[in-house]
């Protein structure tokens, strides 16, 4: 399925999901920083029936060193995530997820942007599902090889985790 003009990553997924067919839907991002590999890894915990969403975890498993102020952005909005939710994930913002196709065609998602992912996280948590989180490999990239977020994603997803934690949306 294609955009013809680039309408954001939450609106590529709303795209997407329609035409889910399977018992598991996996997102990952296009940039290919995590890798293909890690597929069985992260639908794991679903195929043995101990989870009902898989976050991928950056900071676990074997990573490319990469920007400082990302990693403390992520961290920041991780632990606001955590505490909102009274949960414990290392890496709400990651790009690397797997869910029962059932469970995410049932969520609505509203978001365009990155702010797909505090919206999602926000829904699952909010739902009560079974999360697990599994060491991916990340190979991040500069923006030199065409990294994209910056700090006004951030801003974006800290509105949209305050947002859906305390609306019905």
């Amino acid at each position: 399925f294609l955009h013809y003009k680039n309408k954001g990553k939450g609106a590529a997924i709303k795209t997407a999901i329609p035409h889910i067919g399977g018992e598991i839907t996996l997102i990952q991002d296009a940039d290919l920083e995590y890798c293909p590999e890690d597929y069985p890894e992260l639908i794991g915990p679903i195929v043995k029936g101990y989870a009902d969403v898989v976050y991928g975890t950056r900071f676990l498993g074997p990573h490319r060193v990469f920007m400082v102020w990302h990693f403390m952005a992520n961290k920041f909005l991780t632990l606001v995530t955590n505490i909102l939710y009274n949960t414990m994930l290392t890496d709400m913002e990651v790009g690397y997820k797997a869910f029962r196709s059932e469970i995410f065609k049932e969520i609505e998602i509203h978001s365009n942007t990155f702010d797909f992912e505090p919206e999602v996280t926000a829904k699952i948590f909010k739902g009560n599902y079974r999360v697990f989180e599994v060491p991916i490999t990340y190979c991040g990239r500069s923006y030199a090889e065409g990294k994209k977020i910056t700090w006004r994603d951030g801003v974006r997803a800290m509105i949209a985790i305050l947002r859906y934690r305390f609306s019905n949306k």
